[in-house]
């Protein structure tokens, strides 16, 4: 690695730290009702959470609601897609508050969504529907856009899943490598072409179960273009993030 992605490295960790220590640090109201939270629990009462997380198990596939749980629906089950873990409906859940987190920095609701989504990795590896992996690799920021921003949702929530369930983070294996544009507003077909050829992985990188971790899975473009460069190099690919934009067609199903 070189002295200048080393120094941005560095910097980014202290920088995750100090914005979670401030985090802790306010006043201790529900980010959605904002009604006062008594502790151990932070940033979202209980009552709010219960309310956005999944109350059905769904396929990892496509989001789909099932009567049991495993790995895909009948209808994923042909194509067997990238598994997409994650404890909550972006459009019906808590996606107001994830993009919050995003795009506002308010990261007191980070652990409790945190600590949904692994409860959520519990149940699916008690079912079989997936297998812990290796290393947890977070959706990497071009240097200039961490700058503007000031922190990486993916890296912190791929930090907190790491103490929980014990998997080391691998933050610089995987490099954004062009500043693209932001993928908001554009159709598929311009969401791929605008992430083509975006990442890169480490040549020494000897893993092969691996969970890419990001705050929120919409069109999913971002995670197939890694898992496309991830599965050329024969490596096991799920996601794992914070809420999941179903297509609109399944959304009242």
């Amino acid at each position: 690695m070189d002295r200048t992605r080393l120094n941005l490295s560095r910097w980014q960790r202290r920088l995750s730290r100090l914005r979670l220590l401030l985090a802790a640090s306010l006043p201790n109201r529900c980010m959605i009702c904002h009604q006062r939270v008594v502790l151990p629990q932070r940033g979202i009462c209980l009552t709010c959470l219960d309310a956005g997380l999944y109350s059905s198990p769904s396929c990892l596939g496509c989001g789909r609601t099932m009567s049991l749980q495993s790995a895909y629906c009948g209808t994923c089950m042909t194509t067997q897609p990238l598994k997409v873990v994650a404890p909550a409906s972006y459009h019906q859940g808590l996606g107001e508050t994830v993009a919050a987190i995003k795009y506002q920095g308010q990261l007191a609701g980070l652990s409790p969504i945190v600590q949904a989504l692994v409860r959520r990795i519990h149940t699916l590896v008690a079912a079989e529907a997936i297998s812990l992996p290796q290393v947890l690799l977070p959706v990497p920021l071009h240097p200039r856009r961490l700058r503007q921003r000031g922190f990486n949702q993916a890296y912190l929530i791929a930090c907190e899943l790491g103490q929980a369930l014990s998997i080391p983070v691998l933050p610089d294996a995987l490099v954004r490598i062009s500043d693209t544009p932001p993928q908001a507003g554009l159709t598929g077909k311009q969401r791929r072409r605008n992430l083509a050829g975006a990442f890169s992985l480490s040549h020494g990188f000897e893993y092969q179960r691996v969970a890419l971790v990001d705050d929120v899975v919409t069109t999913g473009t971002t995670a197939m273009e890694i898992a496309k460069l991830l599965e050329g190099r024969y490596i096991q690919v799920q996601v794992w993030c914070l809420a999941r934009a179903e297509a609109p067609h399944l959304i009242d199903q």
